[in-house]
This record gives structure tokens, C-alpha cells and sequence, in this order.
């Protein structure tokens, strides 16, 4: 076990014998690279482009084309020189040893009724991946339904989507190649396993099935396979339909035509009864059309749509329960309300408001029916709590969770009172409470627990505190600092910052196994509320997109300033990481400010922002950072683009650039090129800034436990070397 203090082995009652120690003068110096370990060489090209009468430069154009034989022996050299190189770094086996206790759980998911039967999942200590399980009843033996760990022997496989048919007799699910997007979709009868031969249906990568009540098929959105259309175009090929079972899926009808708009993601839902349909339209993450129709009297079903909403500025979900729809949305209240509307009615003007805006700055952030009542999971200061309402809009109560911390799902039916709630903070693993919908009334259910850490309500060893720090234009932020109690504000302490800003994504305290050896050496954490996320409403969100993107690094720049300013590190402590959109932050942040930042974690990044709208799924975040192909939008968007902000001479932190080669969401050109490019600038030599590319992954990584602890430990080795945390002998 990792060190903590000598007030925490007494608390467990456990002999602790030290992993991490904390360096407590001057931070050592990383060890150099050995003088044959050096990264390939990166030709460049003068490439030069006027856009819009504004010139380009693109010296590596050429790390884009990954087909390219040159490219992917480049690749080789990179990941090769990265992992030789953190392979070099002290402390490796210990901190694995400790991962693995920590990765590796015995948990399992609220179940998911359907026609007597019990549905969920179980992770196992000993198993990488999570198994589905049904069983009969409460009390019936436990079966398996789906074994991924089984389904990737034959080859990279994930399971994506599993979705039951309402009689609990069949299972639709995605298969995805490398953990990527793109996904097959298939069916099984659940009491034989068997599969379907017929039920298979590809370019699933939007399907997420939805059955329809008489169990008979599901309604699901295509993409077809066609190598004719670009990448990038596809989203907007999209179709709506419905697929009966044993028919073949060609013949399937189109119910929802396609957007013909990249920049869109079509969706199809039904009522529980089957009654209505909706289908809805989603422009970015800003802006939702709405459209239904009754079943039963529809003659064409890709006719007959009526509108519900379209053309209005904001977000609307709707779920039709007794006879009306329920309309949670965020237009003239940017922080939610939710409306009852009569079918008959659909008119805007005929809406009677149910729940209005929270007066005190509450956020609604998602809105669910159970029980016959409005279970909504809220944001009070970036934490959240459940809340539960009648129908006519009498607060009923709510249910009791453990502090500050993520509600990850809430999971129940509409006219049952029993629901579960699953809920984590930074240092509580996960655990699912079972809770009355009509009394709020509950109780744990399952907890995860894990050596080492205290008990569901224990003692805990860290302080867990929320601060609030000015950004540059004055703008009040909010940040989650986590730190071993006792920690000294004397400048000392290694810190990461962790940060994303963007989509209305909530950073929330949520459990990460690789962080708690972090904590328990005596580093620090800390998880700033920046602008572009959902912490606190849409305003919140739209403060930081678009032309207002340069929100977002001010607000984490500010977070990293508090930092110092109030003696709680220093800047050759600081270490800064993000995945995805969180990893254009931490470009943007160390090209912007490198004398801020000792050590950078980039993952799966998105970072070169002229050329973002070519690749993966570029096109549809267009709402979210605007499009490079309008001048206005073009200058602003190079403006903070971390590759073109790269300067010769520059002494940029050291950089760890976590890529994946099959992404198909962020194309990893972005990764590739970026490494480059600051290997050929910094003042500090191309052994500053490693490539490491993970095999068989997507966006999300790998899905195996191992592989997630070979990067956490990489990761941390890293951040520990660069920050001055001395990691000793293992256990």
C-alpha cells in the first residue's frame, strides 16, 4: 500500500508500509533520457495556406495521412521512444501493484427489471472486462447474458449499447471494433444465447435500439456504410428506422429521413405504451428540434410528423407519460424547467409550466419519470443532489446521498416506486442506493470497497474543499481542491489539475482509482468549474464556446495562478491534464502560458483547430467552436489552436501526449501532429515532449483493466518525476 500518514494507518488499523514519499525541497531532476533514446525526426513541409487572407502555416500536413507507410513508421519510432523512456522512470512496479488493488473490483450496476426478469452488470476482481447477467426473478440464479471478456479473444472487441426488449426475452447490442464508435448491431434470445443470423445490422454507430412494447423489434438510427461518403459527412446521412425481427435489415423502413447536416445527430424515441413517437434533432449540444406522431394513426411512417418545437435557440427532452408529454428544457431558464403539454395542444402558448428555474441557483441537469413522479438529479455548486416532485409540481423530497459527489445513474420505472441511484466522489468508490420514489426514503444497496480505503462512511483521510477564485475578466469560478489532511500551504505540494470546459459537460467530484495513490503520497488535486461546462447552467455553458472558447483557458490559467497565489503549490510543481476536449485546454493552456506548468498529460486531443471539421466526427462541434470556412469564425478559432500557437525557442513544460490509434471521434492527426511540432520548437530538446499510442483503442482507450492501469501508471510516473514526488520501493 501507498504511504499515507501514520493518523490514517491507525484509523484502519493497517500496517502501511510507504510506496510514494513526498520530496520536501527542491523537486529532483527527471532522469534524461538515455543518448540513444531519442525521438524520430519530424520532416516538415512549407506549407503555407490563405484562408480567408489570413496565411497558414502547416509544417507537418503530412503525420495526417495515417495510411501513409511513413507515417506509420514514424508512429512506431514515437510510441516506441515514449514508452522506453517512461519504462526509464523509478517507482513503476510499486504504483502498479497499488492500481491494480484499486482498478481491479468486484461491483455490479442497479438492475434493470423487463418482463420478471433482473438485468445488470458485474465487474470482477479478476476479470478485464464487465459481464452482463440476467436472472429470474429476485431470487433466481445468476446467468450470464454477455461476456466481453469471451468476445474479445477472437479479436479488439468491445460491447457498446445493450438494450432489452420489454418482455425480457431478447437483447439488442453493439459490437465495436477497438473500443471505437463504429459498431455492428446484433440480437440474442436471452434464455438460449443464442444469436440472431439474420437480426445484424452494421453501421450502428448512433443505433441505440429502442424496443417497441410488444417486444416485437426496435426502433434504431442507421448510418450507412458507404466509403463514398467522407468521414466527417456521415452524421448527416443518419436515418431513422424500425427493424422487425427475423426480417432482413435492408427492408427496414425509414420512419425519420436523414438531416442532410453533418453538423446534426438524429434520435427516435417512443412513449412506454407506444402511442407516441418522437424524433428529435440535435444541433450541437445547444439546440434540440422536436417532432412526434401517434402510432396508430399513421399511415406512411416517415410521414405524419407533427412539430412540437423547432427553430428555437435551446435543449428539450420530452417523455410522454398518462396521456401527456413532459417537456424538460432549458429555453427561457438556463439552468431548467420542466412543462406539461397537452398532444392535442402542442402549441408553445399551451404549455403549463410544472417546475420552474430553481430560485436559488439550483441547476436541473437531467429530469427523469419514475414512480409516477419527476426524479431530478441537480447541480447545487457543481454536486449533485436528487430531488423528487409530483406530477402537479409539490416538492416531495429528496434522497439522502453522502456528501459532495457524482450521481452517475438513476435507474427505475415509471410506474414502479422503486428506483436505484448510483453515486461516487474523488475518494468513494462507486456504490447504488435503492431508494422510494414516493418517500425519498433509502438505503445503501451495494458499495464498492477497496483495500486501503475507508468505509462508506468512514473517516476519510483527505480534506475535499471547494474554493472560488476570480478568472480574468472577473468571473467567479468555482474549484474542487483534494488534498491528505495536513497538508502545508508552503508552496511544496506537487499538484495536478485536471480540466474539459466545454459541451455542458459537469466536473462533478467522481472516483478515479489512478488518482488515489496521487493522494495517499501526499500530492494534490484539483478540478476547477470552467466555463463552457454544465456546472452551472447554460449561460455557464455558452460563456465558454465559440468565440467566447478563450473563457475557458482564462478560467483554468486563473485556477492555476489561485493556486500559487495561495501557497498551495508552484509552478515547477504544477502539472495539468485533459482528455479529448480537456486536452485542447491543456494545449491551449502550456502553449499560452508556459512558465505556468512543469509537466502536461494531453489525451486523445483535439488541437489543431483550422483543420478540425476534416476528420472524425470534426463536423459536429461546429455549434460547440465555430467553423474554420467563415472568416469571422476562421480567426478566432487560429487565434487559441494549439499547433499554430507552437514558437521556436519556447521552453514549454514537459509534455505526455496519451493517443489511440484507431480513434474515430478525434482523429489522433491532432496528437501526432502536436508532438511534432513542439519536439521541433521547445527550447528544451525533442526529449521533452513524448507520444505514446495506445493499440486497438478509440476515444475512450482500451477497455481492459490492464491497459487502463499501464496508462494510469504511466501517467503518474511521470507527473511524479516532473513534480518532485520520490517514489521508493513497493510492497
Amino acid at each position: 500500500m501507498t504511504a499515507k500518514s501514520l493518523c490514517l494507518s491507525l484509523l484502519l488499523g493497517a500496517a502501511l508500509v510507504p510506496l510514494w514519499s513526498h520530496a520536501e525541497h527542491r523537486p529532483p531532476a527527471r532522469t534524461a533520457p538515455k543518448e540513444s533514446m531519442k525521438p524520430p525526426a519530424s520532416r516538415t513541409e512549407a506549407i503555407v495556406e490563405k484562408r480567408h487572407g489570413v496565411e497558414v502555416a502547416d509544417p507537418f500536413r503530412w503525420l495526417e495521412d495515417v495510411k501513409s507507410p511513413e507515417v506509420q513508421a514514424w508512429m512506431q519510432a514515437q510510441d516506441a521512444f515514449a514508452r522506453a523512456a517512461l519504462a526509464e522512470l523509478p517507482g513503476r512496479s510499486g504504483l502498479a501493484a497499488r492500481l491494480r488493488e484499486l482498478a481491479y473490483m468486484d461491483a455490479v450496476s442497479a438492475p434493470r427489471s423487463r418482463g420478471g426478469r433482473l438485468f445488470y452488470s458485474r465487474t470482477h476482481k479478476d476479470k478485464e472486462k464487465a459481464i452482463y447477467y440476467w436472472r429470474q426473478g429476485k431470487d433466481g440464479a445468476e446467468r450470464v447474458l454477455l461476456d466481453p471478456n469471451e468476445l474479445a479473444k477472437k479479436e479488439p472487441t468491445a460491447l457498446g449499447v445493450v438494450s432489452i426488449s420489454y418482455d425480457g426475452r431478447k437483447a439488442a447490442f453493439t459490437l465495436k471494433p477497438n473500443n471505437g464508435d463504429e459498431a455492428i448491431l446484433h440480437v440474442m434470445d436471452v434464455e438460449s444465447g443464442k444469436w440472431s443470423s439474420r437480426d445484424v445490422i452494421p453501421g450502428a454507430k448512433y443505433a441505440h435500439p429502442v424496443w417497441t412494447p410488444d417486444s416485437g423489434g426496435f426502433y434504431y438510427i442507421r448510418v450507412p456504410v458507404d466509403s463514398t461518403i467522407p468521414v466527417a459527412e456521415r452524421p448527416g446521412f443518419a436515418e431513422a428506422r424500425l427493424h422487425r425481427l427475423e426480417t432482413d435489415p435492408a427492408t427496414d423502413p425509414v420512419v425519420h429521413a436523414r438531416t442532410g447536416d453533418p453538423k446534426t445527430f438524429l434520435g427516435i424515441d417512443h412513449s412506454r405504451d407506444g402511442r407516441w413517437l418522437f424524433a428529435t434533432v440535435e444541433h450541437g449540444w445547444n439546440r434540440t428540434d422536436v417532432w412526434f406522431q401517434e402510432t396508430r394513426l399513421r399511415q406512411d411512417p416517415a410521414r405524419g410528423w407533427r412539430k412540437l418545437v423547432a427553430g428555437v435557440d435551446a435543449r428539450f427532452e420530452v417523455v410522454a407519460w398518462k396521456d401527456a408529454f413532459w417537456v424538460f428544457t432549458n429555453d427561457g431558464a438556463p439552468r431548467g424547467q420542466v412543462f406539461r403539454v397537452d398532444p392535442n395542444k402542442p402549441e408553445r402558448a399551451a404549455w403549463r409550466a410544472v417546475l420552474p428555474e430553481y430560485a436559488d441557483g439550483t441547476v436541473m441537469e437531467a429530469v427523469q419519470l419514475l414512480g409516477n413522479h419527476l426524479v431530478v438529479s441537480v447541480l447545487r455548486n457543481a454536486s449533485n443532489a436528487l430531488d423528487i416532485w409530483s406530477l402537479d409540481g409539490r416538492k416531495v423530497g429528496a434522497v439522502a446521498l453522502p456528501g459532495l459527489g457524482s450521481v452517475t445513474s438513476v435507474v427505475g420505472e415509471p410506474d414502479a416506486d422503486e428506483a436505484y441511484v448510483g453515486f461516487n466522489s474523488f475518494a468513494r468508490p462507486p456504490e447504488i442506493r435503492r431508494f422510494s420514489v414516493g418517500s425519498g426514503k433509502g438505503a445503501l444497496w451495494n458499495a464498492v470497497t477497496l483495500p486501503g480505503l475507508p468505509a462508506p462512511d468512514g473517516p476519510s483521510p483527505w480534506n475535499v474543499e471547494q474554493v472560488w477564485y476570480p478568472s480574468k475578466d472577473g468571473t467567479k469560478v468555482s474549484m474542487f481542491l483534494v488534498t491528505r489532511k495536513g497538508t502545508r500551504r508552503d508552496g511544496s505540494t506537487p499538484f495536478v489539475m485536471y480540466g474539459y470546459g466545454g459541451f455542458l459537460v459537469t466536473m462533478a467530484p467522481y472516483f478515479q482509482a489512478s488518482l488515489i495513490p496521487w493522494l495517499e503520497a501526499g500530492g494534490g488535486y484539483a478540478l476547477p468549474n470552467l466555463r463552457g461546462g454544465g456546472e452551472y447552467g447554460e449561460r455557464w455553458h455558452r460563456d465558454g464556446m465559440r468565440d467566447k472558447k478563450q473563457n475557458v483557458f482564462d478560467d483554468f490559467v486563473a485556477a492555476a495562478e489561485y493556486l500559487v497565489r495561495e501557497g498551495w503549490t508552484r509552478p515547477e510543481r504544477l502539472g495539468i491534464r485533459g482528455g479529448s476536449n480537456g486536452g485542447l485546454l491543456v494545449g491551449a493552456a502550456m502553449t499560452q502560458r508556459p512558465d505556468l506548468f512543469k509537466a502536461v498529460v494531453c489525451q486523445v486531443p483535439l488541437l489543431d483547430m483550422v483543420r478540425y471539421t476534416k476528420f472524425g466526427s470534426g463536423k459536429t462541434w461546429i455549434e460547440e467552436y465555430g467553423d474554420p470556412d467563415v472568416s469571422s469564425e476562421l480567426k478566432y478559432l487560429k487565434t487559441y489552436s494549439p499547433y499554430h500557437r507552437v514558437r521556436a525557442g519556447v521552453a514549454y513544460p514537459a509534455l505526455l501526449v496519451a493517443s489511440a490509434d484507431t480513434d474515430d471521434r478525434v482523429d489522433p492527426m491532432h496528437a501526432r501532429k502536436f508532438t511534432a511540432a513542439i519536439q521541433a520548437a521547445s527550447s528544451r530538446g525533442p526529449t521533452s515532449a513524448w507520444l505514446r499510442i495506445e493499440r486497438n483503442a478509440g476515444h475512450g482507450g482500451a477497455d481492459m483493466v490492464k491497459q487502463a492501469v499501464e496508462l494510469g501508471v504511466d501517467i503518474y510516473v511521470f507527473f511524479a518525476a516532473e513534480l518532485g514526488l520520490r517514489l521508493e520501493a513497493g510492497r
